[in-house]
């Protein structure tokens, strides 16, 4: 295993150039959730130049590619990476900038797809030298509720030959390039939409008396529901309950009729958060009322809490250490962050870990999901060689 090892990290470096290209190339041309069409296209073009055996139009862009050592049945995991992007406006001065006006790759997707590319192209080159299948799942609209993988594991992406486990990595702006990072069980918390629409009796302003506020009640619900959290919620359950945004189509001197509040809950176990549900829906639509108005409630029922296996995570956390040397791999916390890649967790043993990304010498710290997020691109070679690396180790263990 050593002498397959350093063969890796030659192939890692040796063809680290051409993934940064690609990298680059999939990073200009973003496109948002259900509308990876030409992403998709790009995919399959690579794959069919490495001579990658590969299907396409899974869950309309998805993708699914196999690589066959020896013996090919003996065992099978898979390989996973995403590929939408996001409705932000890049502000970065480079030259692989969006070309897409409001699209961004400002979660990393681009390099999660790169670096799977570069793996899938190492593993392809050292068939011979492992035993049982490698698959490789490129995913569509994990940015959006109910989420790709969901659809894709319907259509049968785990089956045919069966998957036994299976790995995917997400880049990590809060680590420097060169580090990964693993956690056991519970990592990635559930993920649900909140929309609440606030109806009044609006009009002037000056005349509050003679109307129905729905800002007012909006204000009050949005500091109530705060009561989920500290009042209800067990303390051992970590738990967040937020609103982003308040929309309220008056002016100076117009109270609206209606307004719109939207927000998000999350947590770590499944029981609690339906019962929050039907607090969250019970308290808004009370509160409304007691004010003379009316709440309607739509919880949109998002992702859920992620959890890593913990045979399949030590296993990588090992080989990692192996791979990268033991300090440059480190022990994640929980996240209230949330991943479509629940479901695939959900369905076979899986191990979900992070990625370093940042140089604070060049200035790539920003965090993910704004619009001066970069990545210091000698991440790609450890990304790519490393999923080879845990591949076929995850196909060595018991």
């Amino acid at each position: 295993m050593e002498k397959l090892k350093d063969k890796i990290k030659q192939l890692a470096e040796k063809n680290h150039w051409d993934i940064v290209q690609i990298r680059r190339h999939i990073h200009q041309h973003p496109e948002l959730s259900n509308q990876e069409f030409e992403t998709s296209q790009y995919v399959s073009a690579i794959l069919t130049k490495f001579g990658i055996e590969h299907q396409t139009g899974i869950f309309k862009t998805g993708i699914v590619g196999q690589i066959k050592g020896k013996n090919p049945d003996k065992k099978v995991t898979a390989l996973r990476a995403d590929l939408d992007a996001l409705p932000i406006h890049e502000k970065n001065d480079v030259e692989y900038k969006s070309k897409n006006e409001g699209v961004m790759h400002a979660c990393g997707h681009d390099v999660h797809t790169s670096s799977l590319l570069g793996a899938a192209r190492i593993l392809n080159e050292i068939r011979e030298h492992f035993e049982g299948t490698i698959k490789l799942i490129f995913q569509p609209a994990e940015e959006k509720i109910p989420g790709g993988a969901k659809f894709m594991i319907e259509e049968g992406v785990l089956e045919n030959p069966r998957v036994s486990s299976i790995i995917g990595q997400h880049v990590f702006p809060e680590m420097e390039a060169g580090k990964v990072g693993f956690k056991t069980g519970k990592y990635m918390a559930s993920s649900d939409e909140i929309t609440l629409t606030i109806k009044g009796r609006g009009g002037h302003a000056a005349m509050p008396n003679r109307l129905v506020d729905p800002v007012l009640i909006a204000s009050h619900i949005v500091v109530a529901l705060q009561q989920v959290v500290s009042r209800n919620a067990d303390y051992t359950i970590p738990t967040v309950l937020s609103f982003g945004e308040i929309v309220a189509e008056g002016t100076y001197n117009v109270i609206p009729d209606e307004v719109k509040i939207r927000g998000t809950f999350r947590t770590f176990d499944e029981d609690w958060r339906n019962k929050a549900h039907e607090n969250i829906s019970r308290m808004a639509r009370s509160m409304a009322e007691s004010m003379g108005g009316e709440c309607d409630v739509f919880i949109d029922r998002g992702y859920p809490f992620l959890v890593n296996d913990d045979g399949v995570t030590e296993n990588a956390f090992r080989s990692a250490q192996e791979y990268l040397g033991s300090d440059k791999v480190v022990e994640l916390e929980l996240r209230m962050t949330g991943e479509d890649f629940a479901y695939f967790a959900q369905a076979v043993p899986a191990c979900f870990y992070r990625l370093g990304t940042a140089n604070e010498t060049l200035g790539l710290t920003s965090n993910l999901h704004t619009s001066t997020f970069d990545v210091d691109e000698k991440a790609l070679e450890t990304g790519a060689g490393l999923m080879a690396w845990l591949a076929i180790n995850e196909l060595n263990s018991i």
